[in-house]
Formats: C-alpha cells, sequence, structure tokens
C-alpha cells in the first residue's frame, strides 16, 4: 500500500513544480506592455532643397495672411514630398527604418532633378490643405513602388487617431484623415501618385484663385529622405529616422 502511493506523489511534485515554472511565464505575458499593440501612422519623404524651401515659405507667408489659424512651415511642420504614408506597428518600427533605408541607399535620391509646375490644394471642408506640385518622373514612381513593397510586411490596414501626433479641430477632419491614410495605396501610389510640398491652409475661394495664377516652373532636388510621424492636417510632425 505504501510502495503504490509513490507515483501518485511523484505526479503531484512534477504538477507543482511545472505550475511553478509556467504560472510566472504566463502572468509576464499577460502583463506585457500595451505598446506591443499600438500604430504609428508615418509619411516617408523626401526632404527638399532650398530651392523649393524658399518657394514654399514664400506659398506659407501668403496663405497665412489670409488664413491665420492655418499652420507655419517649422520644425513640426517641415515641408516635405510624400512617398508614401502608412500605418505600421510602432512595435516595428525599427524594421521599417531598417526597410526603407535599404532603398534609399539604392536610389540616389540627391540627383534627381524635379519640376515644380503648379499650385495645388486638396480641400478639407470649407478650407484646403495647398501645396506646389512637382511632375512625377520614372524614378520617383520607382522609389515609391520600392517603398511600398520594403514596409508592406510591417503595414496594418488602418489606425486610430492616437497613431498621429495629436487630433485635429474635429472629429470628421479626424476621419478623413484616417482614411486618406488607409487608403493612400493605391489611391494616391503609381498612376494616381502627385508628388507635391504643403505649403499651408487656406479658404477654398482663395486657393481656387491662387490656382488660377501663372505658375512659373522652377528645378529643384531631394535634399534628403526621412520617416516621420503624421500630425493634424497629414504635416510631418516628428521626425523618427532620417538619411542625408
Amino acid at each position: 500500500m505504501k510502495d503504490s502511493k509513490k507515483p501518485l506523489l511523484r505526479l503531484l511534485i512534477s504538477t507543482a513544480i511545472l505550475c511553478a515554472l509556467v504560472l510566472p511565464l504566463a502572468t509576464a505575458f499577460a502583463q506585457q506592455p500595451a505598446a506591443d499593440n499600438k500604430i504609428t501612422a508615418i509619411d516617408i519623404l523626401l526632404e527638399p532643397d532650398d530651392v523649393m524651401l524658399q518657394h514654399s515659405a514664400a506659398n506659407n507667408a501668403r496663405l497665412l495672411a489670409v488664413f491665420p489659424k492655418g499652420f507655419t512651415l517649422d520644425a513640426t511642420h517641415r515641408p516635405h514630398i510624400t512617398l508614401i504614408q502608412r500605418f505600421v506597428r510602432t512595435a516595428d518600427l525599427e524594421q521599417v527604418y531598417a526597410a526603407a533605408g535599404k532603398v534609399f541607399a539604392k536610389a540616389h535620391g540627391n540627383a534627381m532633378k524635379l519640376e515644380a509646375f503648379k499650385y495645388y490644394y486638396a480641400p478639407a471642408g470649407p478650407v484646403g490643405v495647398a501645396g506646389i506640385c512637382a511632375r512625377p518622373t520614372p524614378g520617383l514612381l520607382k522609389l515609391q513602388a520600392d517603398l511600398i513593397a520594403a514596409v508592406a510586411p510591417y503595414t496594418v490596414e488602418t489606425g486610430p487617431i492616437t497613431a498621429f501626433t495629436a487630433p485635429q479641430d474635429d472629429p470628421a477632419s479626424d476621419a478623413a484623415l484616417i482614411d486618406y491614410v488607409s487608403t493612400f495605396v493605391p489611391k494616391m501610389s503609381g498612376d494616381h501618385f502627385n508628388p507635391h510640398v504643403s505649403t499651408g491652409v487656406g479658404p477654398k475661394e482663395y486657393l481656387d484663385k491662387m490656382l488660377t495664377e501663372p505658375f512659373e516652373p522652377f528645378t529643384f532636388s531631394p535634399a534628403g529622405a526621412a520617416i516621420y510621424q503624421l500630425g493634424p492636417y497629414g504635416t510631418a510632425a516628428k521626425k523618427l529616422k532620417e538619411w542625408n
């Protein structure tokens, strides 16, 4: 009778040891930080040279004169040419930097010559986000396509407004911004790509008149590349990574 209890005793001891090992691991897993599930809205972009910066600053000053509530081009509203906008998992940002860096290393973007040829704006309710358009080139289109493919493993379909640096003035604007980033590929890529530098915000009536004005084309080049976290109005608000 005494010997028949030994297997049961060994089983109980083994079970106790197993629980002692597994339970702390399960607890640790359950208490992992919420950051693992966070999403970041990113803009992979080209930063323009001084030629474009001067034209952008002049247009920004003009727009602020008629719409002071707009944004000033500064460290949190950097002039740039968006290549792609995507929602990515925050935990995967380092992999996104590495993937994009490999693409930029092969692209020789600072050797590109781009032509600015017109003003444009994207409507947002009673106002619009204005900009200066550049003609898409084969090199620019290839760079965009390569970046889309490189970061695809780390993207998610959509994200919350907390994926941006800050919300906008109203929920409808937030929803429009989320939709824009969610559908950037394919709506704003490939044949639909409109490379431009956003320069400010103005009333739509004023912007309509601005678009009818003569525009003197000029040539500029990228001066660098970067990844930013997007902010209100889809601005490049927080620099996360850069390449010269």
